[in-house]
């Protein structure tokens, strides 16, 4: 092969050879070798495959950071040092960006100092290593090609990980199987957000976006552009809830929040047919369901309790029935809900349901977070901050 190019491939063991027939040395060579033969199929299913990955990618990675400055930008935006298969290799990596948030120079030199520093020379190789590394890379320009290679083996195997994880919930059973389902769902989102980054773009970029937007909107001479309250007044306020806002309302107890969320989420699936989901953690779905028919019957709700309906309630209570069945409203009324089971709930829903244009949670302070927090303001805190997350990946408010 030419000196300057090498083969990316992810690489595989050395091929055993055949060794030839001597016939002064008395050995059969060829029975040995049928004995060999034989053993083979038996070692190769005694041994476990070997995970994915590219060690010439990864090498010409590290080699790219020490000769090429701006190497090191393009690799960080991409790997993590986790993402390395090798740990000679992360510790190096570690080592280099150490140095780049310094601001001091990043060569053969310099990392071998850093590494000796750090007690972590001889793991890596050694002296020897680093300058073998440096002068291994095919071209530095394609350093961030080299670290997405790398990042995609690193994926490879996070799925393999994910795989595990989840056929181990399956054998050890650690909860209830609905449980489990939302456990092995949080493996495999968590994979896929894991280093999804966000990058610069011009503003020209933006500004064409943005007048195209505004073009549409001209265009379609709406007053409101989002989702639709039923409120007049407050959609002319606020131009209707935006995809991907978080909407607190507060209030003291008894106030009505429940009924206006409630009433929202009618109006948007009944006269609109844009399928919500309810989260209701302080009533039941009877409960939900009653206070849906009397808001759409126009009747009171003592009356639905019960059950002294007049002559004219029947007629309005039977259509109000109609039009709700025909709506896609979609309650759930798990109590305790963990923000994990509402995410995993909510994008199963939308994948079922794409137009999801409203989810509504029924209380915030009666959520929990799943996690270990110091007191319950950090807890609502960090709740209100993952729901706004939600709502920007689910691009619903």
């Amino acid at each position: 092969m030419p000196a300057g190019r090498r083969n990316l491939s992810s690489r595989s063991e050395p091929l055993m050879h055949r060794p030839s027939h001597s016939a002064t040395s008395g050995i059969d060579y060829a029975s040995m070798a049928q004995v060999a033969q034989l053993a083979q199929p038996l070692q190769h299913s005694q041994t476990a495959p070997v995970p994915p990955q590219n060690l010439d990618a990864e090498e010409s990675v590290l080699g790219a950071m020490m000769i090429s400055p701006g190497a090191i930008g393009a690799v960080s935006e991409v790997l993590d040092a986790s993402d390395f298969y090798r740990e000679s290799h992360a510790k190096i990596y570690r080592a280099a960006l150490a140095l780049y948030a310094k601001g001091e120079p990043v060569d053969a030199i310099t990392l071998v100092d850093e590494l000796e520093e750090r007690g972590e020379l001889d793991g890596v190789g050694g002296k020897v290593r680093i300058h073998e590394l440096a002068a291994l890379v095919p071209a530095s320009g394609n350093a961030g090609h080299y670290a997405r290679i790398v990042r995609e083996m690193a994926t490879l195997r996070g799925l393999i990980n994910a795989g595990s994880e989840i056929s181990r919930l399956g054998w050890d059973r650690p909860g209830a199987a609905g449980d489990l389902v939302d456990k092995a769902e949080q493996v495999v989102f968590d994979l896929s957000q894991a280093r999804v980054t966000g990058e610069f773009t011009h503003i020209d970029e933006l500004l064409k976006e943005g007048f195209e937007r505004i073009t549409a909107l001209y265009e379609a001479g709406a007053d409101v552009t989002g989702v639709p309250s039923g409120f007049r007044d407050l959609d002319r306020l606020t131009s209707g809830f935006q995809p991907g806002n978080l909407i607190i309302a507060a209030a003291r107890p008894s106030m009505g929040k429940s009924a206006l969320g409630l009433c929202m989420a009618a109006n948007l699936a009944v006269r609109h047919g844009t399928p919500v989901a309810i989260f209701t953690l302080e009533m039941s779905k009877s409960e939900v369901t009653q206070r849906l028919m009397c808001s759409e019957a126009k009747v009171e709700s003592n009356r639905l309790r019960t059950g002294k309906l007049g002559p004219d309630d029947w007629p309005r209570l039977t259509a109000a029935c109609d039009k709700l069945a025909k709506a896609p409203i979609y309650v759930d009324d798990t109590g305790s809900i963990t923000m994990m089971e509402i995410r995993s709930k909510a994008r199963r829903l939308k994948t079922r349901e794409p137009n999801l244009g409203l989810i509504v949670v029924d209380y915030l302070q009666l959520m929990t977070s799943g996690a270990t927090v110091e007191n319950r303001v950090q807890e609502v805190s960090q709740i209100s901050r993952n729901l706004k997350v939600l709502a920007r990946d689910l691009d619903v408010p």
